[in-house]
């Protein structure tokens, strides 16, 4: 399939910022997303990702007192509706396979792989996560669009060089 620029993979941690309000990246997740969604942008997640964030919403729950599991699932039904959900299919195990005998990982960093991988199958190129360095190594793959923007340099602030 063939890349639609206007879809954007949306990584698990802007979904957790963007449901619990208590994040100080709560208001620029919720931003952002507005923002994206306004520019005709397609935010489309992974099944691996949806289950992602029931799992780091639950702990989140059980350490800091976060949302409930009903909170959770609701949440779940919104993005169902709200955000394309990209299906598991057996092309999305192959590429895992092909992505992890070129760019060999363990442990979680599979999990990123496994986006990865579903973003690949599916035609997206481009994610949005707050982790930029744990997809660091697909830049030759996919395009990482940080949360955070890099600040831009005041005008009236002169460009140091290596010359003085």
């Amino acid at each position: 399939m063939s890349g639609d620029a206007s879809r954007l993979c949306v990584d698990t941690n802007i979904l957790i910022y963007a449901t619990n309000s208590a994040s100080v990246w709560h208001t620029l997740a919720t931003t952002r997303l507005q923002a994206l969604r306004h520019q005709g942008a397609v935010l489309v997640l992974s099944q691996q990702i949806v289950r992602e964030y029931m799992a780091v919403a639950a702990r989140m729950r059980d350490i800091a007192g976060g949302l409930t599991t009903a909170e959770i699932l609701e949440n779940i039904g919104v993005f169902r509706t709200e955000f394309m959900v990209l299906d598991d299919t057996p092309g999305v195990l192959d590429q895992l396979v092909t992505l992890l005998r070129s760019i060999p990982v363990a442990d979680r960093r599979v999990h990123d792989a496994n986006i990865v991988a579903t973003m690949l199958v599916h035609g997206v190129r481009r994610l949005l996560t707050h982790n930029i360095g744990d997809f660091a190594r697909y830049a030759h793959l996919i395009t990482v669009l940080p949360l955070v923007l890099p600040a831009p340099i005041p005008s009236d602030v002169a460009e140091i060089t290596p010359d003085g």
